[in-house]
């Protein structure tokens, strides 16, 4: 069963080592996604799950203590995906995608120790309807589980950003935020999975999850931040 989940960002700037000089540009989203795991933390759950955006359709999953790194970005910062205890059966060099780090790099900053964790990433080729179909799964599993979402909005809010400007994102971003804030299961439910494509929002999928997994919970939403810097949008919010 449900019992909370954190909606984050999931940008490697996040990570002030990688953001350098422009770390303090992000302060408000940090404070708000450790505010957001607050909300976690107080929910005391068996088990945490950290559902994010993987490259393929997925689900795939990731066993805790699976390694991740930022040294593609030119730093020394390694992370684990929760308390390291030496038991992830991944492949040898295998490692936690960038968003997944964030996730982990967020969890090692809170101190999280309060309960199991793992991973489980979705891309953008999974179906609305096997993203709901993962999170009622996810649900549907003994005892009390805590959701980390990891996920950014779209990538085309301004000329400079990654995906160049798209008078179609600033929309899709606000009804996304709006719907994340209020955990409005059928707007999420329903988000546009070919529109979200085009507009580069990594945090369709894990979202959608969300969305299967809080079915019949009761779970509330409480918005805590929603801006575009760099032209990207960012959502955090808490269900509990």
């Amino acid at each position: 069963m449900l019992v909370a989940a954190a909606v984050c960002p999931c940008p490697p700037l996040l990570v002030p080592e990688v953001a350098a000089g422009a770390a303090p540009e992000l302060d408000a989203a940090r404070a708000a996604c450790a505010d957001a795991l607050g909300v976690l933390a107080a929910a005391r759950a068996d088990r945490l799950v950290v559902v994010g955006p993987a490259d393929s359709a997925g689900p795939e999953v990731f066993p805790q203590g699976t390694p991740g790194s930022f040294r593609g970005f030119g730093v020394e910062v390694d992370v684990t995906l929760g308390p390291d205890t030496g038991a992830a059966a991944r492949p040898a060099g295998s490692e936690l995608p960038y968003g997944f780090a964030v996730g982990a790099w967020l969890l090692a900053r809170a101190g999280w120790s309060h309960t199991p964790v793992e991973g489980v990433g979705v891309g953008e080729g999974l179906p609305a309807e096997r993203c709901a179909a993962v999170g009622r799964d996810l649900a549907g599993r003994a005892g009390r589980m805590a959701l980390l979402v990891l996920g950014d909005a779209s990538a085309c809010r301004t000329l400079k950003a990654p995906g160049y400007l798209d008078e179609r994102a600033a929309p899709f971003d606000a009804e996304a935020g709006r719907a994340l804030g209020a955990a409005d299961l059928t707007a999420l439910a329903g988000l546009d999975v070919v529109l979200a494509r085009e507009l580069k929002v990594s945090g369709r999928a894990p979202w959608q999850v969300l969305a299967g997994a809080a079915e019949g919970a009761g779970l509330s939403g409480s918005p805590m931040y929603e801006d575009a810097p760099y032209g990207v949008g960012y959502v955090a919010a808490a269900w509990s």
